[in-house]
C-alpha cells in the first residue's frame, strides 16, 4: 500500500452535522436533489424513515414517518428517476417499497424473510444496469431472495442453503454484470467469512471463497458494465478487493488485501464518477478513501495455460476520524462529485465534502 502525500491530497470535510433521537442504521442520497434520507429504530422499537434537505450549511426535516418496525437498510436501485421510490428492509422480514410523497401504505409490500433483512441493493432502476429492475435482500434466516416489484408476492430467484448446509446469517449482498438484458449476478456475504456469486442467468453459484473473517459489506464498482471488481470487508478491519475480469478454474479471481484498521470495516461504497475510488466506513468512527492501480497487464497464463488474473495495488488517498461510534452506513451522491453522507451508532448523520477528486 502506498499513500498519496502532497498538496494534491483530497481532504474530507464534514460538512453539516445533525444529531438523531434514534438510531441510524443506513442513509441514502434521493437522486437528482438535494435530498438525503435516514432510515432507522426509534427507542420504544418502531421504524423511522426521515427525509432531509441540504440547504447551505444545515439540514432541514421535510418528513419523519414512523412505522410498525425497525427498518435496516434501504436502496433506489430499481425506480425510475422520475418515481424515485425508496425500497426497505426491516426487521421482521418484511420488505418494503414507499412513494416518498405518499408514505402512508406501501405501493408494494411482502413479507419476503422470516428474520431480519440485514441487506438490500436495486438494479435496473435510475437508469443503471440493463434488465428488469429488481431488489435484492439477505437475511439472518439464510436466504437471498431477488424480487422484481412488477411481479407480486414470490421472489424470482430464491437462493438457500442446500440441503444439509447449515444456514448462515446473510449480512450484505450486491448486484453486478448487468451489462444487458440478459446477464446479472448477485454477490452475497455471510457472518462465517463465505462469500458465494450467484449467476442470475444460469441460476447457479458461479464462485465461492472464504476470507475467514464475517462479510460485513460487498460492492461491485458498477453494476452496469461487464463484472470489473468487487470489494469485500469484514469484520476484523481488513478489506479484499477482486479482479473480477478474469476467473481461473480452480483459484477464482485474483485480489489484494488491506488491513484497514483493527475494528470492523461496515461499508465499502465506490465513487459513482470514479469507480477505481473508493470509500470504506469503521468500527473506530473513521472513514478512509482509497485508490485502486491496475497492475501493467491484468492477466496473465499459468503453466497449464489457463489466464488467471493479476492484483492491482491500493494507495490510501486520505483517512479522517468523525466519530467515537462505528459509521455504519455511507452513501456517495450520484449527482454532486464529493458529497457524502455517512450515520453513525453516536446517533448523528454527518453530510461531507471530499475535495480535489478530480485530480486523482
Amino acid at each position: 500500500m502506498s499513500a498519496v502525500l502532497g498538496p494534491e491530497r483530497p481532504q474530507v470535510v464534514s460538512h453539516v452535522q445533525q444529531a438523531l433521537n434514534y438510531t441510524v442504521f443506513d442513509c441514502k442520497w434521493v437522486p437528482r436533489s438535494a435530498r438525503l434520507m435516514c432510515l432507522g429504530s426509534a427507542a420504544r422499537g418502531t421504524g423511522v424513515i426521515q427525509l432531509y434537505e441540504l440547504h447551505g450549511a444545515r439540514l432541514e426535516v421535510l418528513r419523519e414517518i414512523e412505522k410498525p418496525k425497525p427498518i435496516k437498510c434501504g436502496t433506489f436501485g430499481a425506480t425510475s428517476l422520475q418515481q424515485r421510490y425508496l425500497a426497505t428492509g426491516d426487521f421482521d422480514g418484511n420488505l418494503n417499497i414507499w412513494n416518498l410523497e405518499a408514505p402512508e401504505i406501501p405501493v408494494y409490500s411482502v413479507k419476503g424473510h422470516k428474520e431480519i433483512i440485514n441487506s438490500i441493493d436495486g438494479v435496473g432502476g435510475l437508469g443503471i444496469g440493463e434488465g428488469a429492475p429488481e431488489i435484492v435482500t439477505g437475511s439472518r434466516d439464510g436466504t437471498v431472495k431477488v424480487w422484481d416489484p412488477r411481479q407480486n408476492d414470490t421472489p424470482v430467484a430464491n437462493m438457500e442453503p442446500v440441503q444439509g448446509e447449515s444456514k448462515r446469517d446473510c449480512w450484505t449482498v450486491a448486484f453486478g454484470n448487468a451489462y444487458n438484458q440478459e446477464e446479472r449476478v448477485v454477490c452475497a456475504g455471510y457472518d462465517n467469512g463465505d462469500i458465494k456469486l450467484f449467476d442470475l442467468k444460469t441460476m447457479s453459484l458461479r464462485w465461492e471463497t472464504n476470507i475467514k473473517n464475517g462479510v460485513c459489506s460487498v460492492e461491485f464498482d458498477r453494476k452496469d458494465i461487464n463484472m470489473n471488481k468487487l470489494v469485500v470487508t469484514s469484520l476484523e478491519g481488513k478489506f479484499h478487493v477482486f479482479d473480477m475480469r478474469t476467473q481461473h478454474p480452480t483459484k477464482g479471481f485474483a485480489s489484494v488485501s488491506e488491513k484497514a484498521q483493527k475494528s470492523t470495516i461496515w461499508q465499502v461504497r465506490h465513487l459513482p464518477q470514479n469507480r477505481d475510488i473508493f470509500m470504506t466506513s469503521g468500527g473506530s468512527g473513521s472513514l478512509h478513501l482509497w485508490k485502486y492501480e491496475y497492475p501493467a497487464q491484468r492477466s496473465k497464463k499459468d503453466s497449464e495455460g489457463s489466464e488467471m488474473g493479476v492484483a492491482g495495488s491500493l494507495s490510501l488517498l486520505q483517512n479522517v476520524t468523525l466519530s467515537t461510534q462505528p459509521i455504519s452506513s455511507l452513501d456517495w451522491s450520484p449527482d454532486k462529485k464529493g458529497l457524502c453522507v455517512c450515520g453513525a451508532f453516536d446517533q448523528t448523520v454527518r453530510v461531507l465534502i471530499v475535495t480535489k477528486l478530480n485530480k486523482i
